[in-house]
């Protein structure tokens, strides 16, 4: 038979925000439209994981690709 620990679990609803902190001021998402304009979020294929491991692996492969889809995209507008 397991022993249960003489310590109390934690009760994840217990409020452990400080005191020193004050939020009654607050407003709640007024910085989330500015930042939803510079943030775009990509999710990659596991398949593919090995070839993109990083973000810095993704961007230098869409760069070199860019300029064909741009070049594909003026050659269809023209048709």
């Amino acid at each position: 038979m397991k022993r249960t620990s003489s310590r109390a679990r934690a009760n994840p609803d217990r409020d452990t925000l400080r005191k020193e902190y004050d939020f009654s001021g607050a407003v709640r998402g007024v910085t989330a439209a500015r930042h939803a304009e510079g943030t775009n979020v990509v999710v990659i294929d596991p398949e593919v994981m090995d070839v993109f491991p990083d973000a810095l692996a993704v961007n230098e492969a869409l760069r070199a690709l860019a300029p064909v889809l741009r070049q594909r995209r003026s050659a269809k507008t023209r048709r």
